[in-house]
């Protein structure tokens, strides 16, 4: 058995491939979620009781001496406005949309604090909704912390819970297939799923823009009841989703429950199954919701529902009766008090019936993993479950959505890209990282893989695809399609890749969580203004990432507000994205030669992955050999006489 300790005396099983016991796997999941969650509230508390507001601040993970103000209503719940006292810039920070914030006086510990979603940020301010508007917000100062999220530890725990339980008609009957217990699990995933009562039409994919490998995913997805589908960067993974979901739908078989991990991933899913015309419904807050896609959250198509008119007199009718309360007496008083109540009753019951029908009038509902969860949902059950981004979501997460009844699941991902975000090392030693797609596929559960990539320029695309790929990647697209761009002097003008060495020396930031590097981070900023200059690319055309946040940090400062949708991000919150042109920084530079958390393989294959026209990595060659996959790399480049020492040399 392949067992690892996780620090805390308790073997921990989940890099298990197989679950002989079902009891096993409970309480390995259950233990792993439980360490997370008390990790991450560990860290909220040290970091309040032990750090200064300096190093707070520095780390980008609280504001301080904010002024608040409110600014309307969002979906009824009040929007919040903080700015820095005196006006101005903010400080660095790293709140972003739809990240959980706690908001306090002073110390969050030790007092009644509101917690609101980051509704959107400029660098003058953040607007914040909550549910509920803190007692004289005009007054005094503020300030905001990142909170750990427990919701999701709670909804983790019920899908576990109703996973392996034997009673009512929860979970799923993919159970045994899951835990890996059939002896041909291949075969078992290939079985047609037992949906019933459903009469279903041929699969008829005429008309769809696909490629011969993305209709291959389809048509054995909609035949089998567990499929796995890979796709590589820039293959179309979302595009493919999409028309899955498409197709089912046309060939009768729904409603179907689409999930990601992210509520980016979500929003993405919405606005491809809109494009195509399906009814879809975004499930969830509507802060969290891209802008462009609000008119499609539950919330939006409630308040649009004909019988709201029927709520609002119902609620004059009430207020006119309350209103005249205090001039009543006695029996008078009671009976009037028994009719406000039935009316309460009743709105209630008509807001429920409204929020059932709109649920019921899509074909396909889209939410978060955690989303699923909600109580909203809890007596509606999916028989087909979908969930993109698969690889990023730890193994409960993904249980969340299959626990609604999953009779056949689709699981879109690549484990070549970022794993689950795990924020403890002990859960992480424990496998909490490993997610269901790279275990079932460790298994032996085949995965379908998207072959032709739509993205990058040939060359950008030449390495990954031989290091990660098995060279199983083609070129959707061809190197006339994808110019190189002007403003660098470019080794090869045939093969937009430069390698900028930069033998400078990395710092260890103040909060001691993260690096940076002035040499690299000046050379990135002298790259950027250059590109700029031809005019031939616009700040937005443009990816600065670098995997450390303090040199993310460092190149924002540099820059300050001179380039207006410029942006500067980690490789982690890229994966996903793309862009014309990536300037990536890779800030390790030091005698050891060590490279840290460069040396993750997926880590390097997102940040090689999202350019589309050109990719300039800036970093020092002589640390980074000392990693296999980075010295691989860079013997490519020289191999093609990529390294560009002119532009330190200028």
């Amino acid at each position: 058995m392949n067992t690892r300790s996780n620090g805390k005396g308790t073997p921990s099983v989940a890099h298990e491939n197989k679950w002989r016991k079902s009891q096993d796997h409970f309480q390995c999941f259950t233990n792993l979620i439980g360490i997370e969650l008390e990790d991450e509230l560990n860290q909220v508390q040290e970091r309040w009781k032990n750090w200064s507001k300096q190093k707070m601040a520095s780390a980008g993970l609280a504001l301080f001496d904010l002024v608040g103000r409110t600014s309307g209503r969002f979906f009824g719940e009040p929007i919040l406005v903080f700015e820095s006292r005196g006006g101005g810039s903010l400080p660095f920070h790293r709140f972003g949309h739809g990240d959980m914030v706690i908001i306090s006086r002073a110390r969050p510990w030790g007092e009644k604090v509101v917690e609101g979603v980051v509704l959107d940020r400029t660098n003058r301010r953040i607007r914040i909704v909550t549910k509920e508007k803190p007692s004289d917000l005009r007054k005094g100062g503020w300030r905001l912390d990142r909170g750990a999220n427990r919701v999701a530890h709670d909804r983790m725990h019920e899908a576990l819970v109703s996973f392996h339980s034997t009673e009512g008609d929860g979970g799923t009957v993919l159970r045994d297939l899951l835990l890996c217990q059939p002896h041909d699990l291949a075969a078992s995933a290939q079985r047609p799923p037992e949906i019933r009562g459903q009469k279903t039409r041929p699969l008829n994919l005429s008309g769809m823009l696909l490629d011969e490998s993305q209709s291959d995913a389809i048509e054995t997805a909609v035949s089998q009841r567990l499929t796995m589908i890979q796709g590589p960067p820039g293959t179309g993974k979302t595009h493919t989703a999409v028309h899955l979901l498409k197709s089912l739908i046309e060939m009768g078989r729904g409603p179907i429950l689409a999930c990601a991990e992210s509520n980016v991933a979500v929003d993405n899913l919405l606005e491809g199954l809109l494009e195509l015309g399906v009814k879809a419904i975004r499930f969830g807050r509507p802060v969290k919701v891209r802008e462009s896609l609000r008119d499609a959250t539950l919330d939006a198509q409630v308040s649009r529902h004909p019988k709201q008119d029927e709520i609002a007199f119902i609620r004059e009718e009430t207020d006119a009766m309350k209103s005249k309360l205090h001039d009543l007496k006695g029996k008078e008083k009671g009976l009037a008090h028994r009719d406000i109540n039935k009316n309460y009753r009743e709105i209630r019951e008509l807001e429920q019936r409204i929020t059932d029908d709109v649920l019921s009038g899509a074909e396909v509902l889209c939410t978060t993993n955690i989303g699923a969860g909600h109580f909203t949902l809890s007596n509606r059950k999916f028989s087909i479950v979908l969930i993109d981004e698969a690889t990023q979501a730890t193994e409960p997460s993904s249980l969340v959505p299959i626990v609604k009844g999953a009779r056949q699941l689709i699981l879109v991902g690549d484990h070549r890209q970022l794993p689950p975000t795990v924020t403890s090392q002990n859960a992480e030693e424990g496998g909490l990282d490993i997610p269901l797609f790279e275990r079932l596929l460790a298994n032996g559960v085949p995965a379908h893989m998207l072959t032709t990539q739509y993205r990058m320029h040939p060359t950008i695309r030449e390495f990954p695809s031989s290091r990660f790929y098995e060279n199983r990647l083609e070129d959707g697209c061809s190197e006339s399609e994808r110019p190189p761009v002007a403003g660098f002097l470019w080794p090869d003008w045939d093969k937009p890749v430069a390698f900028v060495p930069v033998h400078g020396s990395e710092i260890q930031e103040e909060s001691g969580s993260s690096r940076s590097n002035m040499d690299e981070a000046a050379i990135v900023v002298k790259i950027v203004n250059d590109l700029l200059a031809p005019g031939d690319l616009t700040p937005d055309d443009i990816g600065v990432i670098s995997p450390y946040a303090g040199q993310v940090r460092l190149i924002r400062e540099m820059f300050g507000d001179q380039i207006e949708g410029l942006e500067v991000k980690s490789v982690d919150g890229y994966q996903g994205r793309e862009k014309e042109i990536i300037v990536l920084s890779t800030v390790r530079a030091n005698e050891n030669g060590t490279v840290g958390f460069l040396s993750n393989y997926r880590r390097l294959n997102v940040a090689l992955t999202r350019a589309k026209r050109g990719l300039i990595v800036i970093g020092d060659d002589r640390t980074l050999r000392n990693d296999s996959t980075w010295a691989s790399w860079l013997d490519w480049i020289t191999e093609f006489n990529l390294m560009a020492w002119h532009v330190v040399n200028s």
